[in-house]
């Protein structure tokens, strides 16, 4: 008796096709089935269900076979006793988020990260690895950088370009006066005054050094008077080979 024909898969009679598995870096996209969010609940008996309609998913998990054995795809107990590519609930706060762990399983005890994916409020996303989110950051503080470094240069050239003008054109009054604004000057006053506020009080002065007597204040205003008075008392120098007199001239 002749045996009955198997089924190709991908065509009619065969096995269906179950699709690729997903990429590694799919950030760029979200998945969201409104028509099944308007039928079931979203909780986590059912999480699971939806996220498996997304292009997120992957047909070649121990989850998988799970559901085709009529096991809950989360059960903890079946899956520790499998090795392969597995997902994970790792965190839940119905019915905003739900937190799905790609992981491979080598053991019982033994799991390694893979991906990680997060529903929000209905919508799935791939959640970015670590390295890639540094990466975006360096570079966008780097772009920053560079464009002030820019704006800076470009001032520079302008203020340098208008003091040659002024050098040409020195007697030429100036058109227009940049105006003052007093509400600068006033946050720059109270940032000033914080600043004085926050620091230590001044350290006290350095001792005088020993043998020195510091001036009493009737001394120190009447100091300059005295002296004058002194030197006014003392009889002018003579000085023995300049002041002679009139000099003496031969008569012929």
């Amino acid at each position: 008796m002749a045996a009955p024909p198997v089924g190709v898969p991908g065509m009619e009679g065969g096995p269906p096709v179950a699709p690729p598995p997903p990429g590694t870096d799919m950030t760029g996209i979200c998945f969201r089935d409104q028509l099944w969010l308007n039928s079931y609940p979203l909780d986590r008996n059912l999480v699971f269900d939806y996220f498996a309609l997304s292009p997120f998913y992957d047909y070649t998990c121990n989850n998988e076979q799970l559901r085709m054995r009529s096991i809950h795809p989360l059960d903890f107990s079946q899956l520790s006793k499998m090795t392969g590519i597995e997902f994970m609930l790792s965190e839940v706060m119905e019915p905003h988020l739900f937190v799905f762990r790609k992981q491979k399983r080598d053991g019982p005890e033994k799991v390694t990260l893979m991906l990680t994916y997060y529903v929000l409020d209905g919508s799935i996303y791939q959640a970015p690895q670590l390295c890639n989110v540094f990466a975006a950051r360096v570079g966008r503080a780097l772009y920053y950088i560079s464009k002030a470094f820019t704006t800076a240069a470009s001032k520079s050239e302008k203020i340098g370009y208008v003091d040659s003008e002024n050098d040409s054109a020195a007697l030429e009054p100036k058109v227009a006066k940049e105006a003052i604004d007093f509400r600068d000057v006033k946050r720059i006053d109270h940032i000033i005054g914080t600043l004085q506020r926050k620091l230590p009080p001044a350290p006290p002065p350095p001792p005088f050094p020993e043998g020195y007597v510091p001036l009493t204040n009737s001394e120190s205003e009447n100091g300059p008077e005295t002296q004058q008075a002194g030197e006014a008392r003392q009889p002018p120098s003579v000085d023995p080979i300049i002041d002679q007199g009139p000099a003496k001239r031969m008569k012929f």
